[in-house]
């Protein structure tokens, strides 16, 4: 087994206008015109960006600069040793890689201390904390909208960042970083986060810090 000799975090915040991030249909409300909701913490209601989001987008950008899939229109999966997706993410369905053991840690981004107190005071005043936004099948022959599906939309909110990215013997830690700031960059520059980038959500910004954490001086 590898050893892991460091840890590199990434912390700071995603900045999001005109987020979709799709919740369960089932919890609509009876009488509401919702297609899809934003999903929510269970337990405060308030949005939130799952990790898992934030790392596919963040693994897909970098395959697309790459040109990398497994070829089925699926996530890399050689896990070779020279291939930093693999490294940093894993091999796609590859149960022995040599790129083995994945790196990275993304954490689910709730939203920052402001952000959480302005959903708050929306929610207890009746503000608006959500778009409501249609979008709508156009009939090429007449123009006409068709068939609109209202989902949901975080129209401006800060949320919390931390990335975790496990160093292992052999590895090179600045290489590795920089290839995963590399991509928060590319999200933030060519891309979008969350789903209907190409129709104007998830615009983002990333305000991030960078630091190295000293495993033998963790304790709890």
């Amino acid at each position: 087994m590898k050893r892991m000799i460091s840890c590199g975090k990434l912390t700071g915040t995603i900045q999001s206008q005109g987020l979709r991030i799709g919740g369960v249909s089932q919890n609509l409300e009876i009488g509401s015109q919702l297609d899809l909701t934003a999903l929510r913490d269970p337990i405060s209601g308030r949005p939130y960006i799952p990790g898992s989001s934030l790392k596919g987008s963040l693994r897909a950008m970098l395959e697309r600069i790459e040109g990398k899939s497994s070829g089925r229109g699926e996530p890399c999966g050689c896990g070779d040793r020279d291939c930093k997706i693999c490294v940093i993410f894993g091999a796609h369905k590859n149960p022995q890689p040599a790129s083995s053991p994945t790196r990275i840690v993304v954490r689910d981004a709730h939203l920052t201390k402001d952000s959480a107190e302005a959903f708050d005071n929306a929610r207890k005043e009746g503000g608006v904390f959500f778009e409501e936004k249609a979008e709508n099948l156009v009939l090429r022959d007449s123009g006409l909208a068709k068939e609109p599906r209202w989902q949901e939309r975080v129209w401006s909110a800060s949320f919390d960042l931390d990335i975790l990215l496990h160093i292992y013997e052999g590895d090179n830690p600045q290489s590795l970083m920089r290839y995963v700031r590399q991509g928060l960059g590319l999200i933030q520059e060519t891309g979008a986060l969350g789903a209907g980038g190409s129709r104007g959500s998830g615009q983002v910004k990333f305000d991030v810090q960078e630091s190295w954490l000293e495993l033998e001086k963790i304790s709890v």
